[in-house]
C-alpha cells in the first residue's frame, strides 16, 4: 500500500481508538443496554419527567456508539477494497479507494472533534450577546456585520435562532443584540466565540475614506434547563423597565415592556424586549440571567476562566481573539490559534467552522495538559 494509504488508515484507527476511549467502550456499550431494559418496563413511563431523561440519554449514547461502528465498519470495507484492486492492479479502483479513505479520515476527525464537546452544558442552547466598542457608529456598524455572521453559521448547521434583544445603532448598525440559538451542542460550539474581535477597514461613514479598526465584545452563555437550580434573591436584583426600540410594531415600542435586570454581587446586566407582555420578557430576562451565572461556575470548575467574567473588560486591545482585516489585504486570523483565512468575506458570511474547531482542540488540549500535570 502507498505511503498516504497507511497514513490515512492509521490517522482513522487512531481517531476511533480516540472515540471508543472518550465513551468509554465498554462501560457504553453496558450501560446502554441497561438503559433499554429501563425503558422495556412497564411502568417506565409513569414518571414523564424520568422517562424523557433517560430517552435522551440512551439516543446520545446509540448515537454514540452507531458513530464508531459506522467508521470502523468504512474503514475496514476501504481496506478490503484496496487489497482487493492492488491484487488486481486496477489502479482506478485503488484511487477510488484512497479518495474514500481521505474522507473518510476527514469525516473521523470531525467525529473526534464532536467528542471534545463533553462538558457539562455542551449540550445546551446558548445565548450570544454582541456589544460594539467605543466608536459610535463604525462600532455599530460592526457589531451588526458580527451579528450576520453568526446569524449565517447558526442556520448553515441547521440551528434555530430567536432575537431576544436588539436595539439598532444611532445611525447604523446596532447598540446591543442578545441571539437565543437552540439545537443539540449548540453552547458546545460556540463557547470559545467569546471575546473581542477586531475589524480593520476603509470605512464606508468616513467622507475621506480613511482606514478604520473597530472593536465588538461577543459573549457566548448556555441556556438552563430545569434540572438546574440557580438561586436569586430579589435584593440582589435591580429590574427596570425601559421602551423597546427596533421591531415590534406600535405597541411595543410606544410602552414601556422592555426589561433590564441587573445582578448587584456580580453586575451582570441581562435585557429583553423579544415580547410585548412585560411579564414575559422579564421571565426570559431572569432565564438569561440564572445562564449568565451557572456560566460563571461552570468556568471556575473547568478552569477556563476569564478572570473578569462577571464584569466584561473594556473593549480594546488587551482581550481581543480574532482579527478581521478588509483593507489594505484581506485577511481573518485567530489570534490564539494562528488559523488565517484570506477570503475575509467569506468568513463574515458565516464560514467559522476551522476557527470554531481549531478553537476547540486548543482549549480541550489545554485542559488534558492541566489534567496530566
Amino acid at each position: 500500500m502507498q505511503a498516504e494509504t497507511l497514513a490515512a488508515m492509521e490517522a482513522i484507527k487512531s481517531a476511533i481508538g480516540l472515540l471508543r476511549k472518550h465513551v468509554g467502550w465498554d462501560t457504553a456499550l453496558d450501560r446502554a443496554a441497561g438503559l433499554e431494559a429501563q425503558i422495556s418496563s412497564p411502568n417506565f413511563w409513569d414518571s414523564q419527567e424520568n422517562a424523557q431523561r433517560v430517552m435522551r440519554e440512551k439516543t446520545h449514547l446509540d448515537q454514540q456508539i452507531a458513530a464508531i461502528t459506522e467508521l470502523e465498519t468504512q474503514l475496514q470495507d476501504q481496506i478490503d477494497l484496496i487489497q482487493l484492486a492492488e491484487e488486481e492492479n486496477d489502479t482506478e479502483l485503488v484511487d477510488e479507494a484512497n479518495a474514500e479513505l481521505a474522507r473518510l479520515a476527514e469525516t473521523a476527525g470531525k467525529k473526534q472533534l464532536e467528542s471534545l464537546l463533553s462538558g457539562e452544558a455542551d449540550g445546551n442552547n446558548c445565548f450570544i450577546e454582541i456589544h460594539p466598542g467605543a466608536g459610535g457608529t463604525e462600532a455599530q456598524d460592526w457589531a451588526a456585520m458580527l451579528l450576520r455572521m453568526y446569524s449565517r453559521w447558526a442556520e448553515a448547521r441547521g440551528f434555530k435562532l430567536e432575537t431576544i434583544e436588539e436595539s439598532d445603532g444611532e445611525e447604523a448598525g446596532i447598540k446591543s443584540a442578545t441571539l437565543r440559538v437552540m439545537g443539540v451542542n449548540a453552547y458546545g460550539w460556540m463557547k470559545t466565540e467569546s471575546g473581542v474581535h477586531r475589524l480593520v477597514r476603509i470605512s464606508p461613514y468616513d467622507s475621506s475614506a480613511r482606514r478604520h479598526t473597530s472593536f465588538a465584545s461577543v459573549w457566548v452563555y448556555p441556556e438552563v434547563d430545569d434540572n438546574i437550580d440557580i438561586a436569586l434573591e430579589e435584593k440582589d436584583l435591580r429590574v427596570d423597565t425601559y421602551r423597546a426600540s427596533g421591531a415590534g410594531g406600535q405597541h411595543v415600542n410606544t410602552t414601556d415592556s422592555a426589561i433590564r435586570i441587573t445582578h448587584i454581587p456580580s453586575n451582570i446586566v441581562v435585557q429583553c424586549q423579544s415580547d410585548r407582555s412585560q411579564h414575559r420578557n422579564r421571565a426570559t430576562a431572569l432565564n438569561m440571567l440564572k445562564a449568565r451565572l451557572y456560566e460563571l461556575e461552570l468556568q471556575k470548575r473547568e478552569q477556563a476562566a476569564i478572570d473578569d467574567n462577571a464584569t466584561k473588560s473594556d473593549i480594546g486591545w488587551g482581550s481581543q481573539i480574532r482579527s478581521y482585516v478588509l483593507h489594505p489585504y484581506q485577511m481573518v486570523k485567530d489570534l490564539r490559534t494562528n488559523v488565517e483565512k484570506g477570503n475575509s468575506q467569506a468568513v463574515l458570511d458565516g464560514e467559522l467552522d476551522d476557527f470554531i474547531e481549531a478553537s476547540l482542540a486548543a482549549r480541550v488540549g489545554s485542559t488534558r495538559a492541566q489534567d496530566g500535570g
